[in-house]
């Protein structure tokens, strides 16, 4: 919708939970991985950061706010790394997920450890506008994309569906009734922890000076590239890779190209390169205990996949 309909049309907070709800229960590979529109927030040597933003709401031609997609980051037993969006994103197969499902019901340990190891990770991407970054300052007042993770978004849905009686829902992205997001970083046991970060009272954004509002709505950036295959305006053009393309960099990652790897592996990526009839698109829920990584002190389900990157780079 246009900036004009915008606050006649203010997005049903239940439409909201809706969709959040239906959907619970998804950067590219290319050579570079430094996005300018991207923003994540500093952290000092301690691990620990803050930060005050704003959610905005959804552009012209978007239903919703966000946009939400999964992708595996593993180092595999060659010393290489597979970091690449999972096609379930899009409904469709993904052949680590086929292989994933394969290995967690195998009944083996062991391969229910691997199945861990390379399970999907979830990602929410958003507009949002940097109102107070101490640690760089000059992103004060800029609209930027913002990429998060399960425990941020489940705080924006305690806003829009709170738990107890007497609480007032809140839709978070709303120009007029939203609120600032405060954000709080802490380094506890080696990762994020973002438990104190909490949302400021709900109020108009700029004071709801509609011309400031104009100016920020029109600013905003499509996220649809990172949903739709092939998006004709993506920012990198090959954000997913093809069913084929993915199996065979799993292949090759995993050592099986050259017929290394266990025998139940070999056979699931045999198995789910016949196209019989599709399967479900979804892979299992896997859930694991946390384990720390030695020097890593930023990993968990929300780290961006360019902090993979950098660490593939690295070896």
């Amino acid at each position: 919708m246009s900036f004009a309909n915008l606050k006649s049309k203010s997005m049903d907070i239940s439409k909201l939970v809706a969709e959040a709800n239906a959907a619970s229960g998804q950067v590219s590979n290319s050579n570079k991985y430094q996005d300018d529109r991207k923003w994540k927030p500093t952290v000092d040597e301690a691990g620990n950061g803050y930060a005050v933003i704003r959610f905005l709401p959804a552009t012209e031609g978007q239903d919703l706010p966000w946009v939400r997609y999964w992708d595996h980051a593993f180092k595999g037993p060659t010393g290489q790394w597979y970091i690449e969006r999972s096609l379930t994103t899009l409904g469709q197969n993904d052949p680590l997920g086929e292989l994933n499902s394969r290995l967690w019901n195998s009944g083996i340990e062991e391969d229910k450890e691997t199945a861990r190891r390379q399970k999907r990770r979830l990602h929410y991407v958003t507009n949002i506008q940097v109102i107070n970054d101490p640690a760089n300052p000059a992103n004060n007042g800029k609209t930027f994309i913002y990429q998060f993770g399960k425990k941020i978004f489940d705080k924006i849905m305690d806003q829009m569906q709170p738990e107890f009686p007497g609480e007032t829902p809140v839709n978070p992205f709303d120009f007029w009734t939203g609120a600032l997001f405060e954000l709080k970083i802490r380094n506890v046991a080696g990762y994020r922890n973002y438990d104190k970060s909490d949302f400021k009272a709900p109020s108009p954004f700029l004071d709801g000076d509609e011309v400031q509002l104009e100016a920020v709505y029109n600013g905003m950036y499509d996220l649809n590239e990172f949903i739709i295959p092939d998006y004709a305006g993506a920012h990198d053009p090959k954000y997913f890779k093809s069913y084929d393309e993915l199996k065979n960099k799993l292949e090759t990652v995993l050592g099986l190209a050259t017929g290394a790897g266990s025998t139940l592996k070999n056979e699931a990526l045999a198995q789910s390169a016949e196209a019989a009839p599709v399967r479900s698109a979804i892979e299992p829920t896997i859930v694991a205990a946390a384990e720390p990584v030695a020097g890593i002190v930023a990993k968990e389900e929300d780290d961006t996949l360019s902090y993979f990157a950098q660490m593939a780079a690295e070896d």
